[in-house]
């Protein structure tokens, strides 16, 4: 991923995903099957990732498609 393009996708991550990872127009990656495991759009990037729970509330991308 280019340094330009890394920097903002990561601003975007921070601001969107980082505040509220079941908002920001994301889905649950399987309609009826695990709310916890997401796909949204950032920064013109579409990622799969997955929300861990307590203690700490936890955002890990699994996979980021970007043209």
């Amino acid at each position: 991923m280019p340094a330009t393009f890394r920097a903002r996708f990561d601003a975007a991550m921070a601001s969107t995903l980082g505040n509220d990872p079941y908002g920001h127009g994301s889905r649950p990656a399987v309609p009826g099957q695990e709310p916890a495991r997401r796909h949204a759009t950032v920064a013109g990037a579409i990622v799969r990732y997955y929300i861990g729970g307590p203690p700490s509330l936890v955002v890990t991308a699994v996979k980021i498609i970007h043209g």
